[in-house]
């Protein structure tokens, strides 16, 4: 090297090991050209030197700024997912909301009958908002399939009616008042329970189940008092004023409304959609477990356990028959399962408080009716809870539809 030459000067670096006289350094390719090559590092990425002589690339390139916004959402995705699988839990719910307010009662206490239907609407304000006039208009040109729902709630469940509180009096020698109550509220018409339980296990089937049960309410003026004559030779009074002003307040108005909020404010129906179903389960844990907690007496009473394990059969034995049913009724058509489920919820379910009501008007022992008609709910509330996991569980793995509310 000549003596006047300039002297190229490399800095040091620790760790860093210095190329050999003579060798040129790679020349580094453009960032396009690194991308087509399929590197991996980021175009815009600064690589650093660290004082241990490793290099670490720097985080903040394009890849992370646009990274963020997908891991946001899909932390929002996975958020109403959760909100709308609450439903697939309501079994585990009712149990548990039963158990609950057997041993604390005071826990449900304060939920008093006064806001039953409040409760009940916003369960069918709920069915409302995920459904449209054109799935009511279908169900209504259902006539065979609304038949169906008719024989069960007032042919079959009347007879299993007469033939469980035959059994009270005969075999267990339950008093007579409680085998008359057990005639009696097995002649009152369908409960909106059946058209949650069934938007749980077939939402499309839903308007068809409301449809049903505000038919044998609007004609249980009628039939109720004409069956409970028959069955134990005394007309159940009916209020009719009281019931059309139920059918009103907890069918009528809260569906339109959701109804009219799905057709019209789309936006705001989509917004609120996700945290109906955590609500529904919280007001149906506090329907199942308040009557429980308010008439603990009644349910712990002597005759308690034995008419709860009777009622629980009677009702096993609708649901089971109104399943049976409409598999015989129905079974050439495509749709045989979910009509089973909504013609097996529609027999099985009564309208409790109307059960109540009238039987305080008709037997002398009012008070052993009641609790009759108390232990009922206990009852179906229980084999509504079986029926709800099974039917959910199948529904959730075979049917990824249903869970568009859920």
């Amino acid at each position: 090297m000549a003596p006047n030459a300039a002297v190229l000067v490399r800095p040091h670096i620790a760790g860093v090991h210095h190329l050999p006289t003579g060798r040129r350094l790679p020349r580094l390719a453009p960032p396009q050209a690194q991308a087509e090559k399929g590197s991996v590092v980021a175009a815009s990425g600064r690589v650093w030197a660290s004082a241990s002589g490793s290099f670490e690339k720097d985080r903040i390139g394009d890849d992370d700024v646009l990274a963020s916004p997908q891991i946001v959402e899909e932390s929002k995705v996975d958020l109403l997912k959760i909100l709308k699988s609450a439903n697939t839990i309501i079994p585990h719910v009712v149990l548990g909301s039963t158990i609950l307010a057997l041993v604390y009662p005071p826990s449900f206490t304060w939920f008093t009958t006064r806001y039953y239907a409040p409760a009940l609407g916003f369960l069918m304000f709920a069915v409302g908002v995920n459904s449209s006039v054109k799935d009511f208009i279908e169900a209504i040109q259902r006539p065979d399939a609304i038949a169906a729902g008719y024989v069960g709630q007032f042919i079959i469940k009347p007879f299993l009616g007469f033939l469980f509180g035959t059994l009270a009096v005969t075999i267990f020698n339950l008093p007579t008042a409680l085998g008359a109550g057990i005639m009696l509220v097995s002649c009152v018409s369908g409960a909106q329970l059946s058209n949650y339980a069934t938007f749980l296990t077939d939402p499309h089937m839903a308007p068809l189940s409301i449809v049903m049960t505000s038919l044998s309410t609007a004609t249980a003026v009628f039939v109720t008092p004409t069956l409970s004559y028959f069955l134990i030779g005394k007309k159940l009074p009916v209020d009719v004023k009281g019931m059309m002003s139920s059918i009103v307040q907890i069918v009528v108005a809260p569906i339109a409304a959701g109804l009219l909020l799905n057709r019209y404010l789309p936006r705001l129906c989509s917004a609120i959609q996700p945290f109906l179903p955590p609500l529904s389960v919280f007001v149906t844990a506090l329907c199942v477990g308040s009557p429980l907690a308010i008439n603990i007496k009644a349910v712990l009473s002597p005759f308690g356990l034995a008419t709860v394990l009777l009622l629980f059969a009677f009702h096993t034995s609708s649901f089971i028959a109104g399943y049976h049913l409409a598999g015989t009724w129905f079974r050439e058509s495509a749709d045989v399962k979910a009509l089973q489920r909504t013609v097996s919820f529609e027999t099985g379910c009564a309208d409790v408080p109307n059960g109540v009501c009238s039987c305080y008007g008709v037997v002398q022992e009012n008070k052993r009716v009641a609790h009759i008609e108390l232990l009922k709910s206990v009852s179906y509330r229980a084999v509504f809870s079986i029926n709800s996991d099974v039917r959910s569980s199948k529904i959730t793995m075979k049917n990824s539809q249903s869970q568009n509310w859920r």
